[in-house]
């Protein structure tokens, strides 16, 4: 009788096959991690079985040109890049040299993951490798490209601090009113940073929709429009809501606006359980406009966001200069299309969670030639190395415009 897999694989396998696919979406189809997911993980039932081939994912990815150099040294003749074997490889190593996983467990449970195919090379580099006792890195390398690109606009010391942000998950960032008494650290007003790994569901004021999770750059942009006092503002490209919840507990009359209902949704439940309120659109700004000018806006534009590789390493493997400046492009159209519902004296908030200076810097300067009407107040770029012996921060580039005062 034929061999079935899912009869006489090892316990976990199942797992790292997900984790297989999830690989296989990032870097041979371009997919970000988290929508592909649920694809990857179809035959997964059990959540923490899904959570664990996220996981081994995500770790190859921040640790991918490391294993892949541990691979090339182990082998006569280079694999594809593409090559099962070395998707395999992958899995299996991160496993063993970055998770704590047993090795007979790390290489048993990836073999069923190229029946067929070339099991005793995947078996002979992997023994090789723990045979030679080699480590990978404490800091990893990022790929080469994301370096050349960096290095060429920041310059040695941001590429390595990227490099030491990218080892470890990032901390926990509660905003709003967080609890007191909790081990933590505050950095700035209405801010709490955690430990990775903390359970927040059960924390005090959760329940209440007192705070919620948001990174700390990710806070600075609504900060920057002050308080509210009953006045109107437009948040674009809103969901999942965390600086429309900022903007709404700061007493602005809000109107969010984004173009993916599904995220929407996300966006309605946090504004339920904070109890805070907010007129919810969906729609495309590129499309849409409001019916009268509002006395502030946010445009925390689609970008590459390269700047959030702690949480996503999948940024730095799938985004493409390209890719880029296309964005860059766009940032640049929705700008000029935002810039008429301003009233005179207000403010317009521009924030990308990039680190690429085509869609931050570069574009401000593109929107200032082009509008006679609005100065440039203030800005700011959040780079690798920020608050990094408090854990770290995503990377931004936010910039405050001032509508001039007619006359």
């Amino acid at each position: 009788m034929a061999r079935t897999s899912e009869q006489s694989d090892p316990p976990g396998t199942a797992a790292r096959r997900a984790a297989l696919r999830l690989l296989d979406a990032v870097l041979r189809k371009g997919l970000p991690l988290e929508s592909a997911l649920d694809t990857a993980a179809r035959d997964l039932e059990r959540a923490d079985d899904r959570a664990f081939a996220h996981a081994i994912a995500a770790e190859a990815l921040r640790r991918l040109p490391d294993l892949d150099e541990l691979i090339d040294h182990a082998t006569r003749k280079r694999l594809p890049d593409d090559a099962k074997a070395r998707f395999a490889l992958r899995i299996a190593l991160v496993q063993a040299l970055a998770m704590d996983t047993p090795h007979h467990a790390a290489i048993s449970t990836v073999l069923p993951l190229v029946d067929g195919g070339p099991r005793r090379l995947v078996h002979g580099v992997f023994s090789a490798v723990m045979r030679q006792k080699w480590a990978l890195p404490e800091v990893p390398h990022l790929p080469a490209g994301v370096i050349e690109r960096w290095r060429k606009a920041w310059g040695d010391e941001v590429v390595a601090a990227a490099g030491r942000l990218i080892a470890l998950p990032p901390p926990i960032d509660l905003i709003g009113d967080p609890p007191t008494g909790l081990e933590g650290v505050s950095l700035m007003p209405g801010h709490l940073r955690l430990a990775r790994g903390t359970a927040v569901a059960g924390l005090s004021g959760y329940g209440e929709g007192r705070w919620w999770v948001q990174d700390i750059s990710a806070s600075i942009p609504a900060r920057l429009l002050g308080e509210g006092e009953g006045r109107t503002a437009l948040d674009l490209c809103a969901a999942p809501g965390g600086k429309t919840m900022q903007l709404a507990a700061a007493g602005w009359n809000v109107t969010a606006v984004d173009v993916s209902e599904s995220r929407l949704k996300r966006l309605e439940e946090n504004l339920a359980r904070t109890g805070l309120a907010a007129e919810i659109v969906a729609a495309d700004v590129m499309a849409w406009s409001p019916p009268e000018p509002v006395d502030a806006i946010l445009l925390d534009a689609p970008c590459s966001a390269t700047g959030i590789f702690r949480r996503h390493p999948d940024v730095l493997h799938r985004v493409r200069p390209r890719a880029i400046a296309a964005l860059a492009e766009a940032q640049r159209a929705m700008l000029a299309r935002v810039a008429d519902w301003l009233k005179p004296g207000g403010a317009l908030v521009y924030s990308v969670c990039s680190l690429e200076p085509e869609e931050g810097e570069q574009v401000a300067q593109a929107f200032l030639t082009t509008r006679g009407d609005y100065r440039l107040e203030a800005q700011q770029r959040i780079l690798p190395g920020a608050y990094e012996e408090e854990g770290g921060a995503d990377s931004f580039f936010i910039a405050r415009f001032i509508r001039n005062k007619r006359g």
